[in-house]
């Protein structure tokens, strides 16, 4: 992984100390993004930190040329350190749930990654990082680790009706944007939003006042169509009211950029719109997202040349029930809709388009020519074909890391990549440079009795061997506590320690 350097920060604190209106050059015909040359994109969310985790880093299991994964909030409601959540740091996240491994892995397929900032749970940065330099700081980390081309801010809840927290929020990110431009690269931002079928509310159009007032530059305003205060009428569907939604903030973002003294017009700003709906059940009783309704969303974006299409969630993409369909349901991990397996995305990425920042930039994240092959950096035990591995264990294979989908032995997770065949292995994504061998903790000689091959143990004894333990599962003599490690089932002894890639007990 990358880290920010100390010079990195000092050059955006300088950047800073230019001011929000002057110090670089910057004109008014800037402020909106330049109209998109691409067809209109799909991007999916991804619930990152969701149990189970999904796998958005597999062609198989996300169709969408580019994702979006949120969300980024503050550690703790006073910390202006960013966390994936509020549950892992950045450096727990790659290690627990492998994401940048799997952002490189996305990289490789030739999808990108974009990260979002906020939502709807936790503190987010901007209101616990009580400075524009340390919110800089903060945002900076995260955009540096993962290589990022374009992020997703989604200001909702309490934030809304935090003006000094947007304010703080909008000098921010145009500090980002200088730095960005200082060193030739390019930062596409957009704004999330709620809206009603009537638009942006009043907090929803300050915030994006304040965005522009401080002269960001918006890739775009992505409206989130989804939870209204009330359902669509008998007879109707929420494609209406989406709809409306759109035609409503395309003319408020119109008139935003007018305000900013920027030339648009309602045709320009379709261009600068994008909309996020809730498939299937929606958090409200009565509003239901159907396939049907995604089909003639996309048929409405081709329309009007809206710029972007994107949904909550990749998590919930599938049928609620395993034979028939289970309706209304709200949940995490399911649609509460009938549908087919990610028919959702499928139905989407008809919209072929690529988001500018991938296409202009390159990958999200740059890897080396060839993934690590050094054993010393596996962050996992090397495959072994004489080792039997049950679901949820992760090994290493010339420098990709795979997780086994159910139990096997003998099954080599590279010849499955490399026929393309669904098998017990999914491919995470490359060992990353940054990667290393990771040490299990001994434990203090005395701890436990040294295990004796001439000694008996009776079942529930504790022993060790090399400084780690070991319990006895049953009454035995002379079998060694090593044997747990190449036949666990066969083994008097269960390990007290946990190997990494072992799936949690």
């Amino acid at each position: 992984m990358r880290h920010i350097s100390p010079y990195r920060v000092l050059s955006l604190v300088a950047v800073l100390a230019a001011g929000a209106y002057g110090g670089v050059a910057w004109t008014r015909a800037a402020l909106g993004a330049k109209p998109s040359s691409t067809a209109s994109w799909f991007a999916p969310y991804v619930d990152t930190t969701a149990t189970p985790t999904y796998p958005f880093q597999s062609a198989v299991a996300n169709p969408a040329r580019q994702s979006i994964l949120g969300f980024v909030v503050a550690q703790t409601r006073a910390s202006c350190t960013p966390s994936w959540g509020g549950a892992y740091t950045l450096a727990q996240a790659d290690q627990e749930l492998q994401l940048g491994t799997r952002i490189a892995q996305l990289g490789q397929n030739g999808a990108g990654a974009i990260v979002s900032f906020g939502g709807q749970a936790n503190t987010p940065l901007e209101v616990a990082c009580r400075t524009t330099g340390s919110l800089v700081r903060a945002y900076a980390s995260v955009v540096d680790r993962y290589d990022l081309h374009t992020v997703d801010l989604d200001v909702e809840g309490a934030a809304l009706a935090d003006p000094a927290a947007n304010r703080r929020d909008a000098a921010a990110v145009r500090s980002l944007q200088l730095a960005a431009r200082r060193r030739h690269r390019e930062l596409a931002v957009w704004l999330t939003l709620p809206v009603e079928p009537d638009g942006l509310q009043r907090n929803g159009l300050e915030v994006l006042d304040a965005m522009l007032a401080a002269r960001v530059e918006l890739a775009g305003l992505n409206a989130m169509s989804m939870d209204f205060s009330s359902p669509p009428p008998p007879g109707t569907s929420m494609l209406g009211l989406v709809e409306d939604s759109l035609d409503s903030a395309d003319a408020q973002l119109a008139a935003a950029f007018q305000r900013a003294g920027v030339r648009s017009s309602p045709a320009r700003a379709w261009h600068q719109l994008g909309t996020t709906v809730m498939i299937g059940q929606n958090d409200e009783s009565g509003e239901r997202f159907t396939t049907a309704d995604a089909t003639g969303l996309v048929a409405f974006a081709r329309r009007v040349g809206l710029e972007r299409i994107s949904m909550w969630s990749l998590n919930r993409d599938s049928q609620c029930g395993s034979v028939f369909s289970e309706t209304g349901v709200s949940s995490n991990v399911c649609s509460g809709t009938p549908q087919s397996s990610l028919q959702f995305s499928h139905i989407f990425a008809r919209l072929a388009g690529v988001a500018p920042a991938v296409s202009a930039g390159g990958r999200f994240t740059t890897l080396p020519p060839q993934p690590d092959t050094n054993p010393a950096n596996a962050p996992f035990p090397l495959w072994s074909a004489d080792e039997p591995y049950p679901q949820g264990y992760k090994v290493v294979q010339d420098g990709e890391i795979y997780q086994a989908q159910w139990y096997n032995s003998n099954q080599d997770p590279s010849a499955q990549l490399q026929t393309g065949a669904t098998g017990p292995w999914l491919l995470i994504g490359p060992v990353l440079p940054s990667d290393h061998a990771p040490r299990i903790p001994t434990l203090l000689p005395g701890t436990y009795p040294t295990w004796s091959s001439s000694a008996t143990y009776r079942g529930g004894q504790r022993v060790m061997l090399d400084g780690l333990g070991y319990v006895a599962k049953w009454d035995n003599e002379g079998a060694s506590p090593a044997g747990a490690a190449t036949d666990p089932a066969a083994s008097p002894w269960r390990p007290l320690f946990t190997i990494p890639g072992e799936p949690a007990q």
